[in-house]
């Protein structure tokens, strides 16, 4: 029987810089949707400064937490190879797309904030 040698201490690094990564997508869509609705006109002016107070208050929470585990080299590793995946299967999709010549989308491919 094969055994598997696991560093409790690196797995534990390894989880903590999957959940902040995947905290930060999370946030990011967040962050676009509260400009969305900003631009919209449909929130009051005291809403836009309670969000803005709000997501502030996460991103602080968020860059403290990858300071004190001192993982942000590698959520920020984690991170683009991530959207480097995402961009990869949608260019593939384009592709596919363009193949079966159906009206559909157009891919673009922004730079990582």
């Amino acid at each position: 029987m094969t055994t598997i040698d696991i560093d409790e201490d690196e797995a534990a690094t390894g989880l903590i810089t999957l959940v902040v990564t995947v905290v930060e997508i999370l946030f990011d869509a967040l962050e676009r949707e509260a400009v969305r609705r900003m631009e919209s006109g449909r929130l009051a002016d005291e809403e836009i400064e309670r969000l803005g107070r709000q997501l502030q208050a996460i991103e602080t929470e968020v860059e403290s937490l990858k300071a004190s585990e001192g993982i942000e080299e590698s959520v920020s590793d984690l991170r683009d190879d991530l959207d480097g995946l995402v961009w990869d299967a949608l260019e593939g999709l384009d592709e596919d797309h363009s193949r079966s010549k159906k009206p559909g989308y157009t891919v673009f491919r922004g730079e990582h904030e």
